[in-house]
């Protein structure tokens, strides 16, 4: 017969095993509501059932974003698909400790980018003379508001970029009017028109399609750690489709209030309505946007330096994991 200390010492291995079994992941993201699938998988026990043991990190802007992944103080990033293109072909922010060999391995969101400015600017012949913010000035969403400036009759020499940081930072700074105009991304777009504030385009209702926010990693990372990579994905993905299930929505404004709690339930629910709405916002199935990413690559042939011809969405991109995890 087994002895009670017996059984409590197999339980204990037991319970020691599996906390072993789990694989430490470091992920980092912008701050802000887009990481709701992110909080899905964590609080649903997505990715404890994938064996991996998560943490979340915020990134005060992109240059720390892609530093901390070059210099494997992290595993993971999500970012603008942008941000992979510009660093790969040499014409990022700042120059990197070693040659960059990122890649998008799946898709979180695409559209929902808002050219959003003070209550004062009626038009774009307002903000000759104006400051306007930006994540990095050669990187990111950046590039998207140069193109609109200039479809929308300014040259680059009648406006200021000035870089400073993650979209929520900036979300906040033009509330407090430290500028006259940003580039938003749902939902943090949404308290700022509350306030008076005017969305003076929709991105893609004047380039079209856009890839946003992409899973990034480094190629020898994810080859070193192939089944980690697909277990990721696959907790991802599954938590961005029970999202889009109409019958989770309560649940998922809850999710989304339990990590922004100071956020009001009637404003949670428009932030995560816009975030599923049919057209823009999430990824269904952790897909990538093949016109989002030429209008990425197009836009950065014109105007990213030093200049490149850009045609192959391909380059930056590698599905075999997210596939992999489709097949499991």
């Amino acid at each position: 017969m087994v002895g009670k200390q017996t059984l409590l010492g197999i339980t204990t291995l037991a319970i020691a095993s599996l906390v072993h079994a789990q694989t430490p992941l470091r992920v980092m993201s912008f701050p802000g509501g887009a990481n709701l699938p992110l909080w899905v998988a964590e609080d649903k026990g997505l990715f404890a059932r994938e064996r991996l043991a998560v943490t979340m990190s915020p990134t005060p802007n992109s240059v720390v974003l892609f530093q901390s992944l070059i210099n494997d103080e992290q595993e993971i990033a999500l970012a603008a698909y942008d941000n992979v293109v510009a660093y790969q072909e040499g014409q990022g922010e700042v120059e990197l400790s070693t040659t960059p060999d990122f890649f998008a391995f799946m898709g979180f969101s695409r559209g929902t980018v808002r050219l959003v400015v003070s209550p004062d600017i009626k038009g774009y012949d307002d903000l000759r003379g104006k400051t306007l913010a930006v994540d990095a000035v050669a990187t990111g969403y950046s590039l998207v508001l140069q193109k609109l400036l200039q479809l929308g009759g300014l040259k680059e020499s009648e406006y200021r970029l000035e870089s400073f940081g993650a979209t929520g930072a900036r979300a906040q700074a033009l509330m407090e009017n430290k500028f006259s105009g940003t580039i938003l991304t749902t939902p943090l777009e949404i308290a700022p028109e509350a306030r008076g504030y005017r969305r003076l385009a929709n991105a893609v209702d004047v380039i079209g399609p856009y890839q946003t926010i992409v899973g990034i990693t480094r190629r020898r990372w994810a080859e070193r750690n192939r089944d980690a990579l697909v277990r990721f994905i696959r907790a991802s993905t599954e938590a961005i489709d029970w999202l889009f299930d109409p019958k989770n929505r309560v649940e998922a404004v809850a999710v989304y209030r339990k990590h922004l709690p100071n956020v009001p339930a009637d404003a949670a629910k428009l932030h995560v309505d816009a975030m599923l709405a049919e057209h823009e916002g999430f990824e269904r199935g952790g897909a990538l946007d093949s016109e989002g990413m030429m209008t990425v690559l197009r836009i950065r042939s014109e105007l990213g330096l030093p200049r490149k011809q850009l045609t192959d969405p391909a380059r930056y991109v590698d599905e075999r994991y997210r596939q992999a995890a489709k097949g499991h």
